[in-house]
């Protein structure tokens, strides 16, 4: 669930024919494609031109403040949130940025990894000490971990350009729905499917993916019916593939994302959140959203674990 209006810097779209390769899983929705989302020149962040505020480095555990580094668990197969850039190997996107930025406000080094969206939460205070990758919050989510509120977005569907399946995003019964694991939308698919199935309705056939640019090849090679993902993932899957896919109706369900952070470790979280709200309040934050073209889904508040249902 991601921003309800976007408008994607032009710098980062990317030729269809680099999507069209990434995909080698087969019906059944086995991933065996690269992990590559590239886009042809990210935006730049200098985290060099953020400070460290001694005040709230001073809030960091031990271990992490002499480790020098923050290291964060992301799938860099959302474009244009993570993703890998054109070398193959660097993370870039907003919320790569807004790791670079936070790790600054604590003197540290953002060490973003690469990592299976659906693993990073039950990794947190082990493998990494945060995870940033568009993760919705919900009620499930705040019960597993620490969630602070960066960002603000919603839900939408992608079909062929000219819907020639005749989609209907009121009943996705009977087709085939392309969906990212481990993510809300993917919870709310299994949902769907099952509503289907009592009304006595053709079923839907979920066609799941480790990887969101395995569900938008699917889509585009004719896999899949529809798919369905947040709101600027759908927006930069239609202008990266040149004019291949269009959205399907108006983006829906608008709902915020957070930083995750292990619930044994508040003072980490204390951290986390406030270096979040200094770089709101300071403009830095604004600025990145900015030049990603996503500034509609700025936040004022770095809420910790906000009210949601």
């Amino acid at each position: 669930m991601r921003s309800n209006r976007l408008v994607l810097a032009a710098a980062t779209l990317a030729a269809s024919a680099l999507l069209l390769t990434a995909c080698g899983g087969d019906d059944s929705g086995s991933d065996s494609s690269s992990s590559s989302a590239s886009g042809g020149g990210a935006a730049s962040f200098d985290p060099t031109s953020i400070a460290k505020d001694d005040t709230i480095a001073a809030l960091l555990p031990e271990k992490i403040a002499s480790s020098g580094k923050l290291v964060v668990g992301s799938d860099t197969s959302y474009a244009p949130a993570e993703y890998i850039d054109e070398d193959g190997t660097t993370p870039v996107g907003y919320d790569v940025d807004l790791a670079k930025g936070i790790a600054a406000v604590l003197g540290l080094e953002a060490d973003v990894q690469t990592a299976d969206f659906s693993g990073i939460i039950p990794a947190i205070g082990s493998k990494y000490d945060v995870g940033i990758s568009s993760f919705t919050i919900n009620a499930e989510r705040e019960e597993q971990a620490n969630m602070v509120q960066y960002f603000e977005a919603g839900e939408a569907y992608a079909v062929a350009t000219g819907n020639p399946k005749k989609v209907n995003g009121d009943d996705l019964c009977g087709l085939t729905v392309g969906v990212q694991t481990g993510t809300v939308e993917d919870e709310e698919l299994d949902a769907l499917a099952a509503a289907c199935i009592s009304s006595g309705k053709d079923e839907i056939t979920p066609l799941k993916y480790a990887k969101q640019t395995d569900v938008t090849t699917a889509l585009v090679g004719g896999k899949a019916d529809v798919m369905y993902a947040d709101s600027p993932i759908i927006a930069y899957a239609i202008a990266q593939t040149d004019g291949k896919l269009e959205q399907l109706g108006d983006v829906f369900a608008s709902a915020p994302q957070g930083i995750v952070v292990s619930k044994d470790d508040q003072a980490l979280t204390d951290a986390i959140q406030k270096a979040v709200q200094k770089l709101i309040d300071s403009g830095d934050y604004g600025k990145i959203l900015e030049a990603w073209g996503n500034d509609t889904g700025a936040v004022e508040t770095a809420e910790l674990n906000p009210s949601v249902s």
